[in-house]
């Protein structure tokens, strides 16, 4: 069970930067964010083929880029080519792919807090992506200013034995839907939080969750009145495409 007394987290946490308004996962959409008042965002993380941690969701770079093929087949240099924003919008023609370090550097300057997850696609190695990835949290965040997610158990298993100290690393669980065995889950990896798709979440399971003492975190919402009954079920943070929604409802 997660300790209640430690640090709240905040209510709204941008869902890959201020992705509603500039090119998901990268550093205009984290500057975005930070400029609209969230100070939390959820990022994505992956592995090049030579290494290198970067921030990104799918598999493939077709979606969000002028490439084609798997980013697992790229090094640093064949990424960096890429443009990652003008697929969103003229205005951010010439974006190019974060890397963590870059991320965290820019997070570090805004006193921003980070949800990453450990994004571990079909075929690729959960243990590589941890143990490339936590050293460099740690060094750069504070442990209140960061959760380490991820849906990938073995992923979540080997952040937990680079880190043993749930204090130190706090880690959350990625649910779509939360099984009956959710509490099982979490103590399995000292976990902090469980993180659920908002719509298929059930007032019983989430004020089950709270009252274990973990906290809530619900993805992907946009609509804030139809989120609205889950705060009364005790949810804690809500990770939006566009969070401006939710502080114009209050």
């Amino acid at each position: 069970m997660t300790d209640t007394a430690s640090p709240a987290l905040p209510q709204l946490i941008a869902h890959r930067g201020l992705s509603a308004h500039a090119p998901e996962n990268t550093l205009s959409a984290v500057r975005a964010a930070h400029a609209n008042g969230i100070d939390w965002v959820e990022l994505d993380v992956q592995l090049l083929g030579d290494g290198t941690p970067v921030i990104w969701h799918d598999r493939g770079v077709r979606r969000c880029s002028n490439g084609r093929g798997g980013l697992h087949k790229l090094d640093l240099a064949a990424a960096k080519a890429l443009d990652v924003g003008a697929w969103f919008g003229e205005a951010f023609r010439d974006e190019r792919m974060a890397t963590l370090a870059e991320m965290l550097e820019l997070l570090l300057a805004r006193g921003m807090g980070l949800n990453l997850e450990l994004k571990v696609c079909r075929g690729r190695d959960p243990v590589a992506l941890a143990e490339a990835v936590i050293p460099l949290l740690l060094e750069a965040l504070p442990a209140e200013r960061l959760i380490v997610s991820s849906f990938d158990a073995r992923a979540l298993e080997s952040a937990r034995a680079l880190v043993p100290d749930p204090e130190r690393l706090r880690l959350g669980v990625l649910f779509e839907k939360i099984p009956k065995t959710w509490q099982a889950e979490a103590e399995r990896f000292a976990a902090f939080s469980l993180h659920a798709d908002w719509t298929r979440l059930k007032a019983e399971r989430a004020r089950a969750i709270k009252a274990a003492g973990y906290r809530l975190l619900c993805y992907t919402a946009n609509d804030p009145r139809a989120f609205a009954p889950c705060w009364d079920w005790g949810v804690d943070s809500v990770i939006s495409d566009d969070p401006r929604r939710f502080l114009a409802a209050t």
